[in-house]
């Protein structure tokens, strides 16, 4: 494996390494989401209050 220095220093040479990053953040965003969406279908409880203390903040944040 290489080290992230040298990783990073591979990626601003190469723009299809920028596409790749792309493909290998959208693919994790959208297995987050599923992950998501499966603990609030297993622990419904949880994921209510969850949704409740989420629109408690977004109703008291300031834009």
């Amino acid at each position: 494996m290489s080290n992230p220095e040298q990783r990073s220093r591979e990626d601003r040479e190469d723009p299809l390494s920028e596409a790749a990053r792309r493909r290998r953040r959208a693919q994790f965003l959208r297995e987050l989401t599923e992950a998501r969406e499966l603990r609030d279908r297993v622990q419904p409880r949880r994921a209510k209050t969850a949704r409740l203390r989420h629109a408690m903040r977004m109703r008291t944040f300031r834009w």
